[in-house]
């Protein structure tokens, strides 16, 4: 009995340790953040109250700063069109601003298929799909649509190569095992298959490539402000 309890106590510091690791990555080459959705409030933003495009993380953290609320981590959240607005599917607290996006061929990373789906539900799931998996449900609170898919199943996209020579700035997001979103943006250029194998070394079985030269990042827990750019949806922790 007294060995059978050792084995308990040791196993179960053997999981605290590995939840607890899960919440550090030490990979210097990303700014990374991960997010509970029990404990965090993460929201999706596009337009500010005059009905036109944020753009950038300021002009979001002027806007909530009006409202008492508090820009705790931000990041551009897909791809879009030249006015601004979503490449693909867009929900912004439930209602529907953007159609999913079915087309399988076109110009651009968004139609490397295949591409995927990223959306949060009222029961604070986080989930990372392919785009022809993704079902519309009215729980759906957030979403967008993006691509490519960075890992599908516990796999790297097979269309990204080990030895390719096309480096950006990249970001993405992931669902980890327990459950918590994993944003990352890489600090300096990157391919797509490192960018992927990231999300897979930390456990993701699913990752999405949000976008390229673009992305920036709001993170001044991790002294990263990048407040400028131009750029659609943003996806954002905010302190209410």
């Amino acid at each position: 009995m007294k060995h059978l309890f050792l084995c308990t106590i040791v196993f179960s510091m053997l999981l605290l340790a590995n939840s607890s690791s899960a919440q550090q990555i030490d990979d210097e080459r990303f700014v990374s953040y991960i997010v509970d959705l029990n404990k965090q409030t993460l929201k999706f933003y596009l337009k500010n109250d005059n009905g036109y495009n944020f753009g950038n993380h300021y002009e979001l953290k002027n806007e909530l700063k009006t409202k008492n609320k508090e820009l705790i981590f931000a990041t551009n959240g897909g791809m879009y069109l030249k006015d601004g607005s979503p490449q693909g599917l867009y929900i912004e607290n439930g209602t529907i601003k953007k159609p999913v996006n079915t087309i399988k061929s076109g110009y651009g990373n968004f139609y490397l298929q295949p591409n995927g789906v990223f959306y949060i539900t009222n029961e604070n799931k986080a989930i990372v799909c392919e785009t022809s998996q993704y079902t519309y449900s009215p729980k759906i609170t957030y979403a967008t649509q993006s691509g490519p898919m960075l890992v599908i199943d516990g796999k790297i996209h097979a269309v990204f190569k080990k030895n390719s020579e096309h480096f950006h700035i990249r970001n993405g997001v992931g669902v980890l095992p327990n459950g918590k979103l994993l944003f990352a943006m890489s600090k300096d250029t990157i391919t797509l298959y490192d960018f992927a194998d990231f999300f897979k070394s930390q456990g993701c079985e699913n990752a999405l490539y949000l976008d390229g030269f673009i992305s920036r990042t709001y993170l001044p827990k991790k002294k990263w402000e990048q407040l400028d750019g131009h750029f659609g949806v943003i996806i954002a922790e905010i302190k209410e």
